[in-house]
């Protein structure tokens, strides 16, 4: 069974919305150097406690804001093929993120979730 592993939250302003994260829940955020656009890591609590951390960032062209759940999977091609398989499509093809692996966003009818492989 694969399961979700890190979430990214789409925000127009993502410096603006942390002090809400911040001072309702905890979290804390951390500018990612490096990467291929402006990105924040969110810890939402301890490592040894039950929960995800995640991502904070703007929408890409085209994209409105909102949340996007990363599933790990054993393979992003063999998943790609499955979705195919399955009436989905790839809305953002496999790409190569710096350090942790590969992505691919995969579209359905009614939701949208990002698989990481």
């Amino acid at each position: 069974m694969n399961r979700v592993v890190h979430f990214e939250v789409y925000t127009d302003d993502p410096e603006a919305v942390q002090p809400f994260y911040r001072d309702v829940f905890g979290w804390t955020f951390k500018k990612f150097e490096g990467g291929p656009v402006e990105y924040w890591l969110v810890t939402t609590g301890d490592d040894k406690d039950a929960g995800i951390n995640g991502g904070l960032l703007r929408p890409r062209e085209g994209q409105n804001p909102g949340t996007i759940n990363t599933i790990a999977i054993p393979s992003l091609d063999e998943t790609i093929k499955k979705i195919e398989q399955g009436g989905g499509k790839v809305c953002v093809p496999k790409m190569a993120i710096p350090e942790m692996g590969w992505l691919g966003w995969p579209t359905r009818r009614i939701r949208r979730e990002m698989f990481s492989g």
